[in-house]
């Protein structure tokens, strides 16, 4: 069994940034690949990255690709995305998830999610 934690969401202006953890308690936390996930208001719940086990291997929407970075700590159970030149379209309800490996469709645990709000 795992416990995921979100925190870091905020409101943030255009172009700024953010960076949320996603902290992991309870079973062996390199056994999986955590991925991030977002929905907003209205709109079904979409990938946004994803990070091996090991670290080594990530992924990302297009939408969020060269903006956004993925990293995970494994000595701190914790899974960060850093969100950069951050939109108003970014505004949604962040959450971690443990998968078995990113391109697997089913997700193991969620998290509560976080809030993330881009306006100005």
């Amino acid at each position: 069994q795992l416990q995921l934690v979100e925190s870091g969401g905020d409101l943030v202006q255009p172009g700024g940034s953010l960076r949320l953890s996603c902290a992991v308690s309870g079973s062996t936390f390199d056994s999986y690949a955590i991925a991030w996930f977002r929905q907003a208001p209205g709109k079904e719940r979409e990938g946004v990255s994803c990070i091996s086990k090991t670290g080594v291997g990530t992924n990302y929407a297009d939408s969020v690709k060269g903006r956004f970075i993925i990293s995970r700590d494994n000595a701190k159970n914790t899974v960060y995305l850093q969100m950069n030149s951050l939109k108003p379209e970014d505004t949604a309800v962040y959450y971690c998830a443990a998968k078995a490996v990113c391109n697997w469709p089913l997700v193991n645990y969620w998290g509560q999610g976080t809030q993330v709000t881009v306006s100005s």
